[in-house]
């Protein structure tokens, strides 16, 4: 027979441990998140030194949340072979505008993003549709040659999986003068805030903890090479070809470098630059 005492400290006893189980899996929640924070902190573009804040992908200058500064975005991994090619002869244009181009894409029409990389050719087809301002404003700087002889300045290997480009100065600080809104944060393809592979999205600098940063996308981009988790925030205008997929986890098996101590960009081991970026209607 079970006095009332032993029934009370019975009661406490698993309440207690009730307490500690909650605990325990709210510090392993907390953890995840971090680390996924941490992997997204500094996968896009901030100014000076690249960060993207509690959100993910900041672009062209601008700071969004100066402590994430100091967190590596990815743990690098260890060094591989080179399995890309010298870049082609040319430099980078120092381009810049004050205003959005006007949109003069064909919205019902099929458009294709070609870049032609030292590292195999990416082809990208693009949502004229669901982000034409984004498209519009690729086909624009595409047409300008902005992109080109430009280098894909991170990679990221844990929490989140892209490559990220766009950047002429290659340090993820740079942009082409303007902005663009954010569009197509509904698209069906991301289901329970992940971004699948094969998707093309926008860098901006939207801070999620503050809702500031908004409409904030520049040139800079990431393809993501394998499904990783990502809030809504970040214009999905593309989807990469079969091909391109293949040159894609060619650059990622090959590695990420430490990150710079000045802008805390993980780069790709592989030499990846965009020799030729150019965007068609088909």
């Amino acid at each position: 027979m079970v006095s009332q005492e032993q029934r009370r400290r019975q009661l406490a006893r698993e309440k207690f441990l009730r307490q500690q189980q909650r605990r325990t899996s709210a510090r392993r929640r907390t953890h995840t998140r971090n680390a996924v924070i941490a992997a997204v902190v500094g996968v896009v573009v901030a100014g000076g030194a690249t960060a993207y804040a509690t959100g993910v992908f900041e672009s062209d200058g601008k700071k969004a949340n100066a402590g994430a500064e100091a967190t590596p975005s990815a743990t690098p991994t260890s060094k591989a072979p080179d399995p890309c090619e010298k870049p082609a002869e040319g430099k980078v244009k120092p381009l810049t505008w004050k205003k959005e181009p006007a949109v003069t894409i064909d919205k019902a029409a099929a458009y294709t993003m070609k870049m032609a990389t030292t590292c195999g050719d990416i082809d990208i087809a693009l949502k004229a549709s669901a982000a034409p301002h984004t498209v519009n404003s690729f086909a624009f700087l595409a047409g300008k040659g902005y992109f080109d002889h430009t280098k894909c300045h991170r990679l990221t290997a844990e929490g989140i999986y892209v490559l990220q480009c766009g950047d002429p100065q290659g340090t993820g600080a740079g942009g082409p003068g303007y902005t663009i809104p954010d569009e197509n944060l509904k698209d069906k393809v991301l289901k329970g805030n992940v971004y699948p592979a094969g998707t093309v999205a926008m860098a901006n600098q939207y801070n999620a903890q503050t809702g500031q940063g908004r409409d904030t996308g520049g040139s800079q981009f990431f393809l993501v090479y394998q499904d990783s988790p990502l809030p809504p925030d970040y214009t999905p205008f593309g989807t990469i070809s079969k091909d391109g997929m293949k040159v894609l986890k060619k650059i990622a098996t090959a590695g990420a470098q430490a990150a710079d101590p000045t802008t805390q960009n993980t780069a790709p081991n592989a030499t990846v630059v965009i020799n030729k970026a150019t965007v068609v209607k088909s």
